[in-house]
Order: C-alpha cells, then sequence, then structure tokens
C-alpha cells in the first residue's frame, strides 16, 4: 500500500537541468576544464555539486581539497541564484499532481541540489506548502547513487506518524543515479523521460510526462 511519495528536484520538478550543466561549464571553464554535454549525461548527471566537481578534478587529473570544493559549489550557488529568477520552468502536470498527492500522501524532496535552491522555486511555484520534508545536499554525506538522501527523506516523513516502511514508499526519478539510490534504499521508483529514455531508467515504472500519472497508477506500482 501506498503511504508516502518522494520526489526527486532537478528534471522532476523544475525543468533547470540544462541551467545547471551551462553552470557547471561556466565554472569549470574558469577553472581550465571543459565539459561537453555529452559527457556530462553519460558521468555526471544525477550527482550533486559536491560529488560532480570532485569526480571531474579527479577524472581530469586534479587534485581537490575540501576549502575548493566549497568555494566552486558557491560560486556555481551564486551563478544560479543569478540566473533562475527570469528561467524557472516547472516541468507539465506538477502542479496539477502534487496538490492531488498531498491531499493523500504526505510529500518529500531528496535532491542533490542545495536547500537554498530548492526552497526558493517551491515558493515562487506556489508548491513548498505541499511537502512536509526536504532533504538536500547539506543533510548528507554522500550524494547519489548513495541512498542517503532517500534514507533522509523517509525517516523525515516517519516523524510524528505511524511507521511509513521502505516498502510503502515510491520515488519519482529522472536519473540512473536516482533509481539507483532509490532501489538502495529499498523503495520502489517512477521514472519519468525527462532526462534519459526509457531504456536507460531501470525503473518499476516509466512515463514521459507526469501529465500521465495519477494516483491509482502509482498505487498501482507497489502492488
Amino acid at each position: 500500500m501506498l503511504k508516502a511519495v518522494i520526489f526527486d528536484f532537478n528534471g522532476i520538478l523544475v525543468d533547470d537541468e540544462p541551467i545547471h550543466l551551462e553552470l557547471f561549464r561556466k565554472v569549470l571553464a574558469e577553472e581550465g576544464l571543459d565539459l561537453t554535454k555529452e559527457v556530462y549525461l553519460e558521468k555526471y548527471m544525477g550527482m550533486d555539486d559536491r560529488g560532480c566537481f570532485r569526480a571531474l578534478f579527479e577524472d581530469n587529473g586534479r587534485k581537490l581539497g575540501d576549502a575548493k570544493v566549497a568555494e566552486l559549489i558557491g560560486r556555481k550557488a551564486q551563478y544560479y541564484r543569478d540566473t533562475i529568477a527570469e528561467r524557472i520552468v516547472i516541468f507539465p502536470g506538477v502542479k496539477r499532481l502534487v496538490p492531488e498527492l498531498a491531499a493523500r500522501f504526505p510529500l518529500a524532496v531528496a535532491s542533490g541540489a542545495l536547500r537554498a535552491e530548492i526552497e526558493m522555486i517551491l515558493q515562487v511555484a506556489g508548491l513548498r506548502k505541499y511537502f512536509q520534508v526536504i532533504a538536500s545536499a547539506e543533510d548528507v554525506d554522500h550524494g547519489k547513487p548513495h541512498p542517503e538522501v532517500f534514507i533522509k527523506a523517509l525517516r523525515g516523513l516517519q516523524n510524528g506518524r505511524q511507521s511509513i516502511l521502505a516498502s510503502e514508499c515510491l520515488v519519482i526519478e529522472d536519473t540512473k543515479d536516482g533509481i539507483t539510490a532509490a532501489h538502495r534504499a529499498g523503495i520502489k521508483c517512477l521514472a519519468v523521460t525527462n532526462s534519459y529514455p526509457a531504456s536507460e531508467l531501470p525503473a518499476e515504472a516509466v512515463v514521459a510526462s507526469l501529465e500521465e500519472v495519477t494516483v491509482p497508477f502509482l498505487e498501482s506500482i507497489l502492488k
């Protein structure tokens, strides 16, 4: 039985993955590194900023200390704040589905995005009130595909409630790393082909858009 739903953020609720790629490329160019869209999609998309910067520098044979990681994340975050206000795009179906689900189930966001970015966009979109829990990059030590962010989100949903088992929860994701993280947390997953084709998304169910999704459909995934 479905008792809770956890949403990824970038690529599921807000269509800002192209902006993140643009800003990764901008920061990396300032550091003398290049990143193509093809390589980003193949190797790094789905990681949080910390994991992405570390992996990119390591793959280019360069060491990256904690202070430098924090500086790179902060620089990208400032560029994001300067950019996103005029470019917020919420995916089709989100503004119908989220309130509909919130009337039936507790909802959470589990994302590698920074909390301030999540909070700002949800507020602007009029969606913040529907989410009881936000688990963000600052709340975990390990980004996806590690399951920590989903485990944190589920624990937040369980707080003050009757127990919600992982098997009674559903994650909505758009990336391979996100699906892997959900499965490692023991949670089934609905994937949306906003970022990858269906053939590359090993979830229990796959849809082209959240416009297709209904409550009975989500409940059926757990049966």
